[in-house]
């Protein structure tokens, strides 16, 4: 209808229908397209299926959530940063056909695989979890963590710290020097007496462990007799003992001389001041060992009885007021595997013939952390304290220390560990073993101290003899002509060096027992 006195333009309403014919095809081309291309997965110019599909998390770090289990957008496929999926793409890496492990450097430790070591492939560190199959009921694992380690971001769920943790901090350097020299002590082992060997470097003798959140104090040595005063303090298990008790008679000789009452069964010094005693005892796996024929396992190879604590030393547990415990390097020696009287596996050593293995070593060495902390716990007639150092790391590179592993050259701390598989996997499993131990021990766990020095004497690998092992002043100390590395010892550690920490580190958990004190 036109308004009065008007006329419409001839063919009005024919434009006007044309015009809305157009628009609707357009429309409906633009439509056919978007349904074209997420169909046979051809993205539009300029943007990603992703964008059509999902909305774009506003966090940078949606995809660390995803892994977290915190984002649902893992089920659908958040693109890996810097990447963008296209359509029909699978979210994430390849999977191994073989291990169902994501196929990443990321997932491989750097020295020995604990793949080759380990039976049980979810006893090996650093693996990657895959968000596509992630949901709220699996854990969540830490990038670096290491399986059974005590979770060092909450003091609260260590049963042996107090609130500060010693053993999480880092190493600077000191310009006070050692608690001692070589040349003031007389009775270190030639083959850590590293400068008296012709080591030329000194620096690692200056660094000091620096906790986050509290001070560790310089050793004092008439402080530590007096807090021992009429007590005995006893190092058992294996050299690296021997290496920290030997630290420790340095350390206490520079304020007094002790008296040497040993014999044939152990290592005895006594301050006469204090009448404070310092034992060393021989047991390379904490457990009972014996050479006779046990089953399948022959005479003259070491039975290692899982089940029963070493006699050598239980039986005087009775007299000792702190009692240091070493392992684990022997369970990689040959020997066989006792446990409930039968022969259940073996190292270096099992017959064909007898089927597959129960128990490897790794899993020995976790039995037997837990058999001797909970006979230790449960003996109504040791009312001291107990403490296991863990796993101490070694630095053999390119090799193990029969296969041309080398520590040479290093002179100060590393900047990060260098993951070990093997290290890793004992350091788990031995942290894991202590967990058990507590639980077993019931109320009587107030007697175990753990004393977590892997991670930052992983950091180390200077501290070590390496070539230095003796004054011969022919020794090879460099590599030769074929590029072989001398023989060195890449395990126990120069004295001074960083193993006198070990010793301020006892000294202060000491303290905190016996004087309820834990800042």
């Amino acid at each position: 209808m036109s308004l009065p006195g008007k006329k419409a333009p001839a063919g009005a309403g024919g434009i006007r229908r044309w015009l809305s014919t157009v628009v609707v095809s357009a429309l409906a081309l633009v439509l056919a397209l978007v349904v074209i291309s997420l169909s046979v997965g051809s993205p539009l110019p300029g943007a990603s299926i992703h964008e059509y599909l999902t909305v774009r998390p506003s966090d940078p770090k949606g995809y660390d959530a995803a892994i977290d289990g915190k984002n649902s957008d893992a089920a659908i496929g958040v693109p890996l940063p810097g990447k963008e999926l296209q359509g029909g793409q699978e979210p994430l890496a390849e999977h191994s056909d073989q291990s169902g492990t994501l196929n990443s450097s990321e997932a491989s430790v750097n020295t020995r695989e604990a793949d080759d070591i380990v039976s049980d492939p979810a006893a090996v560190v650093n693996k990657i979890l895959d968000p596509v199959v992630l949901d709220d009921a699996t854990p969540k694992i830490e990038e670096g963590t290491i399986p059974g380690a005590p979770d060092s971001s909450n003091d609260s769920k260590r049963p042996d710290q107090g609130t500060c943790d010693l053993y999480r901090g880092e190493w600077v350097l000191d310009s006070s020097g050692p608690l001692y020299t070589n040349n003031s002590c007389p009775i270190i082992t030639q083959m850590q007496n590293c400068q008296g060997n012709g080591r030329p470097d000194k620096d690692y003798e200056n660094w000091r462990w620096k906790p986050e959140q509290c001070i560790l104090p310089r050793f004092d040595g008439s402080k530590f007799l007096e807090l021992m005063r009429g007590k005995t303090l006893a190092f058992v298990g294996d050299s690296v003992a021997r290496n920290q008790m030997e630290s420790l008679l340095c350390i206490l000789w520079q304020v007094e001389t002790p008296v040497n009452r040993g014999s044939r069964k152990w290592n005895r010094w006594i301050f006469r001041s204090t009448s404070t005693t310092i034992i060393r005892i021989w047991s390379s796996w904490l457990v009972h060992r014996s050479s006779e024929a046990v089953g399948i396992a022959p005479k003259g190879l070491d039975k290692v009885f899982l089940d029963i604590a070493d006699e050598t030393f239980m039986e005087y547990v009775p007299t000792f007021d702190v009692l240091v415990l070493s392992s684990g390097h022997w369970f990689a020696k040959r020997s066989a595997y006792i446990l409930n009287g039968n022969v259940v596996g073996g190292q270096l050593w099992w017959p064909r013939q007898a089927g597959k293995m129960q128990i490897n070593n790794i899993d020995a060495f976790g039995v037997s952390v837990e058999t001797c902390l909970t006979a230790l716990a449960t003996n109504p007639n040791f009312t001291g304290i107990a403490v296991l150092r863990t796993f101490s790391p070694d630095h053999y590179e390119g090799g193990a220390w029969n296969t041309g592993g080398s520590c040479t050259g290093k002179v100060k701390p590393l900047d990060e560990v260098v993951r070990n598989g093997f290290t890793d996997t004992m350091y788990g499993k031995q942290v894991a073993s202590f967990r058990k131990a507590v639980q077993n021990s019931g109320k009587h766990s107030s007697k175990l101290k753990l004393m977590d020095i892997t991670e930052p004497f992983a950091l180390r690998a200077d501290g070590h003899p390496g070539p230095y092992r003796s004054p011969d002043p022919n020794k090879k100390t460099q590599r030769g002509p074929d590029g072989k590395p001398p023989p060195q010892d890449c395990l126990h550690w120069c004295m001074p060096g960083p193993v006198d920490t070990w010793n301020e580190m006892l000294f202060e958990t000491i303290r905190r027992e016996f004087e309820g004190d834990s800042s």
